[in-house]
């Protein structure tokens, strides 16, 4: 697979289209612990800097952004269009020292929705959880909703040290995986 104007060479039909548990414990396991990832296929951004469709631009290779690592081959799968894209971004803290996340970026906020999702290895342990988020132009609480929809990955910091053990580097602060998709409604 050698890059071809930006784009992995893949066979026609091929699709990155992995489980929640490849994400968790494959990807973003691995990014934390600074492991090697076999296709290294998605880019790091920061997500609260850029709008949904700015995301969605990067991911074409339409745009360049500052807020994104410099691999341009990173993101962009084959030739034909897909439904979902997938970043590792940090989690931004709203306030220096406080617990909350901001999630605001200058036309709108994500939003959580609904319960986190835990996510299980298929030996029954936990490895992380997914929180849905609905992106909503505007300021809360008068926000109006928009078909944009992230699902946000972390890892449990048992998976997340276990991971760190075999290495001396710094981990990557607040290690999340986000992927996105805009629902598509029938006319």
């Amino acid at each position: 697979m050698t890059p071809s104007n930006g784009q992995l060479a893949v066979p026609p039909g091929f699709r990155f289209h992995p489980t929640d548990e490849e994400l968790l414990y494959y990807y973003l396991r691995k990014k934390v612990a600074y492991e090697a990832i076999d296709l290294d296929v998605i880019r790091e951004v920061d997500v609260n800097k850029l709008e949904p469709w700015d995301l969605e631009a990067l991911y074409l290779g339409t745009i360049n952004m500052e807020y994104t690592d410099s691999s341009t081959d990173k993101c962009r799968i084959g030739s034909g269009l897909q439904n979902e894209l997938f970043f590792f971004s940090h989690k931004g803290k709203k306030y220096p020292t406080g617990t909350r996340t901001n999630r605001a970026t200058t036309a709108g906020f994500w939003k959580a929705t609904g319960k986190d999702k835990a996510i299980h290895l298929s030996n029954s342990r936990r490895i992380g959880m997914r929180k849905t988020l609905v992106f909503y132009t505007g300021r809360a609480p008068h926000g109006r909703k928009t078909d944009w929809i992230m699902h946000e990955y972390r890892l449990d910091e048992s998976t997340f040290y276990h991971s760190l053990h075999s290495t001396s580097q710094k981990p990557h602060r607040n290690p999340t995986l986000h992927s996105e998709r805009r629902a598509i409604k029938d006319p």
